[in-house]
């Protein structure tokens, strides 16, 4: 049975907090499974997750074990679950193993309770060894990182065909429309005009000026670079908390689709290394040049290369990406941040921390030479 302490969530720094979005209790978990013919009557909720953006529990029904989750209606509509779940089934069809999105009597995979939108996800194979642990914190071993490389290559692999268009706006997306474009700046200010609550947390403040030195040491020639990647749907939250695992080691499922959308592998790649290979939660706390682990992101692109090889030039495509591929991704923090949650702390620290923070650490002289020990990389 779930435990009776309080439910806290991971918090923007390393201490848990008191949840935004409350715990789902046993009986709105009843009427969201009442929605769903085939997954039975509940028996129990059995552990609600720490992740903090939506609330979601593991329960038992009289059909098996299913992953509820919750979001409110600001932050995912039915129509915006029905993208993500789209790019699952194709993912399934082409043999990837991922969670079974369960349907509703109507033959969707989301349902609206009030303000509420659920989603019911049938319980997928393998341990969950990294279901307590914070984002941005590292693989617990080296062959877990070269395993999470050659198990990205397969979801590539399995997502080409998959012709769906970009989605649309929305909050918590990692979109691909910035650093692929010829003046960044100019579509960044695209971005932000696309997206009411981040214009207006923007607004009167000189942020083009503190973007522009920013696109300017670091974004030089990417668009070249990036003008002719295959466009391809992608999951931009390869962490290891995202991951079910094989007793082997292995990856045994890929789960958690929200910030999937249409960008490129070798961006998807760089995602993956700077949410496991920087410990970014242990910026500015004394260490800055402790954080990373260029052996880690080493290890992420070796995997990877096994089942889908990497040239010379996308190595050093994906060591340009890195102190940028966070940024798309910041500001719809930003706009959740400020728009959903109206949490003014939270979009600035998004900004100021996440957004120019991250990318400053890369132009120190621990980010310049973890971007350097990785382009040295010997992937044969």
């Amino acid at each position: 049975m779930a435990s009776s302490a309080p439910h806290q969530v991971h918090g923007m720094g390393t201490a848990m907090e008191a949840p935004t979005w409350p715990a789902i209790t046993p009986e709105e978990a009843a009427l969201a499974l009442a929605r769903f013919p085939s997954a039975g009557t509940m028996i129990a909720l059995d552990w609600h997750s720490p992740r903090p953006f939506s609330a979601a529990t593991l329960l038992r029904t009289t059909a098996g074990a299913f992953f509820l989750k919750r979001h409110h209606h600001r932050l995912r509509s039915i129509a915006g679950l029905a993208e993500e779940h789209r790019f699952i089934a194709h993912l399934a069809r082409a043999g990837l193993p991922v969670p079974e999105v369960m349907q509703t009597a109507t033959g969707g995979g989301a349902t609206a309770l009030g303000e509420w939108r659920y989603e019911l996800h049938r319980r997928a194979s393998g341990v969950d060894l990294y279901r307590d642990r914070l984002s941005w914190t590292p693989f617990l071993s080296p062959a877990h990182a070269h395993a999470a490389g050659a198990g990205l290559a397969r979801l590539h692999g399995a997502a080409e065909g998959f012709d769906a268009p970009a989605r649309r706006p929305q909050p918590l997306v990692a979109s691909f429309t910035i650093l692929p474009a010829a003046d960044p700046l100019a579509a960044t200010e695209a971005y932000v005009a696309a997206r009411p609550a981040l214009a207006a947390f923007l607004a009167g403040r000189a942020w083009q000026r503190q973007l522009a030195p920013v696109f300017a040491r670091l974004a030089g020639g990417l668009p070249a670079r990036l003008r002719d990647q295959p466009s391809l749907w992608t999951h931009n939250d390869w962490h290891p908390s995202n991951l079910l695992w094989a007793r082997d080691g292995t990856v045994a499922t890929t789960f958690d689709f929200g910030l999937a959308d249409r960008t490129c592998a070798l961006y998807d790649i760089a995602i993956a290394i700077e949410r496991s290979a920087v410990q970014w939660l242990d910026l500015g706390q004394g260490a800055d040049d402790a954080i990373a682990s260029a052996d880690a992101a080493r290890a992420v692109l070796a995997g990877y290369a096994t089942v889908r090889p990497l040239d010379r030039v996308d190595r050093e495509t994906i060591v340009r990406l890195l102190p940028l591929v966070h940024l798309e991704f910041a500001l719809s923090e930003i706009e959740y941040f400020s728009g959903v949650l109206a949490n003014r702390d939270h979009a600035m620290l998004a900004w100021d921390g996440y957004l120019l923070g991250h990318a400053e650490w890369f132009l120190s002289p621990p980010g310049r030479d973890f971007l350097r020990r990785i382009d040295g990389s010997d992937l044969r």
